[in-house]
Parts: structure tokens; sequence; C-alpha cells
């Protein structure tokens, strides 16, 4: 993969990542993306447009508002930052095909899931919608040019994951999966079983093991008890960030692991 194709992907990541920002901040609270433009949340001054340049402007306002200087959290850089590297990350795992174009709507938007669980958690109907749209277009032009092969596996792989996290749903009466959640992994194991079942697998099996581990630190942090409600997105998001970047080849260990 060339080195400009890659910049041209993070550079596009560190905007995506601008954008996201305000998808993060403004879809909780029921916000238009589109108006009114950036202000500072402290003094209401309208952000300028040099002054809105993705990671750069913040470190040349030295995280503080121009008009104001009042501070400017440093999630903001940090969110565009690593949506810039996880771009990268994509753009070399899969190259220029239209499958990278449904994992970087998929890495998008999980972003902004994460975040979004993490500060109210929730995981909004709208993003996941956008998500699963986006997803399905980029499948689409992936069939026609490269051929519908992984079309079974890929619904089949929606389906468990639907299964499996709307059994837990009904199960526990929604007490141990929220429908955001139910609602995000088929459109996640859409993406996953494009790639076959050692992906779609091993996303699976990921979100529910990072989440057990992270709840096992945090009881013995003393941050959590037994009973505590955390949210599930972010384990859910990185189950599948795995299962996408590296499940083919653990997949396939596993399977020589286990004599298949």
């Amino acid at each position: 993969m060339t080195a400009a194709y890659l910049t041209s992907v993070g550079l596009l990541g560190l905007l995506i990542g601008s954008f996201l920002n305000v998808v993060i901040h403004r879809v909780p609270a029921g916000l238009s993306l589109v108006s009114p433009g950036s202000a500072c949340p402290a003094c209401a001054h309208p952000v300028r447009a040099f002054d809105n340049v993705p990671v750069l402007s913040w470190l040349v306002l030295r995280g503080r508002c121009r008009d104001c200087a009042a501070p400017i959290a440093a999630r903001y850089p940090l969110v565009e930052l690593a949506t810039g590297l996880l771009f990268v990350l994509v753009g070399w795992r899969f190259g220029a095909t239209p499958y990278a174009g449904a994992a970087l709507v998929v890495t998008a938007a999980g972003i902004a899931l994460v975040m979004i669980d993490l500060d109210h958690r929730r995981l909004p109907f709208g993003v996941t919608g956008a998500m699963a749209v986006g997803t399905v277009l980029a499948l689409g032009i992936d069939a026609v040019r490269y051929g519908a092969a992984p079309v079974p596996t890929a619904l089949a792989a929606s389906a468990l994951w639907l299964a499996v996290y709307g059994g837990i749903w009904l199960a526990t009466a929604g007490r141990g999966m929220g429908l955001g959640d139910v609602a995000l992994a088929p459109v996640l194991g859409l993406a996953l079983g494009w790639l076959g079942w050692g992906p779609a697998l091993v996303g699976l099996g990921a979100g529910f093991a990072i989440g057990a581990v992270v709840g096992v630190v945090l009881m013995l942090a003393g941050l959590a008890r037994a009973g505590s409600k955390v949210p599930h997105g972010p384990f859910l998001v990185s189950g599948a960030a795995l299962g996408m970047l590296a499940g083919g080849p653990l997949g396939a260990a596993y399977l020589r692991l286990v004599g298949l």
C-alpha cells in the first residue's frame, strides 16, 4: 500500500474525527449536526475556521479558547488523532477496496458510539442506522465488483450476533443488555461475516471476553462491584475491531489448536 494512499486516509480520518466530536456532543442532546456552527462552550464565540484544524489548532492554542482562554478538553484532539490512526490501520489492512470503505464506516461510527456510551450509557439508533446504511452500501459495491460469495456467511453471522445479543436482552428483560447493543450487533456481525466465520466468531467472543476482563479489573481496583452497570458498547465495538483486523489469523489458530 502506497504512502500517499495511507496519508490520504489518515488525513480523512483526522477530518472525520473532528466531525465525530460534533456527533458525540450533539446527537445525545438532540441537536442539529449542521447548525449552529461550532462555538466555545464558555464564551459562545464562534470557532474560527483556522482554529478548527484537527489536532494542530488545539496544539497551537495550547488547549485554550482564543477569545476567553477557557480550557479546551484534550478529548477533542485525542478523538481526532485516534480516528486518523485507526483509518490508517484500516487502510493498511484492507487496501483501496470497497470493503475498506465499509470498515472505515464501522470505525468512525464505532468511535462515536463508544464515546457516547461512556458519557450517556446509551447507543443512539441514529448513529447505528447511519453505520448500517454506509456499511450495506459499501458491501454492495464490494459484491458488484468482486462477487456475492461472502453474502450468505455475512447474513448468517449477522443473524447469529442478533440472536446472541437479542437473546440476552430477552432473557434478562433488558437488564443485561440494552436495545442499543441489540441494534448494533447485527451490523457488526454483517461487516465481520463478510470476511468469514473466523472474524465474525472472534469478534463476537472478544466483546464478552474484553468486558469480563475489564469488569474484573474494575472490581479489583474498587471502582465497581458485582452487579454494577458498565456500558457494554465499548466492549462490543472493541471486540468487533479485533475480529475485523485480526480475526482471520486468530480464528485459524484456534481451529488448529482444537484440531479442526
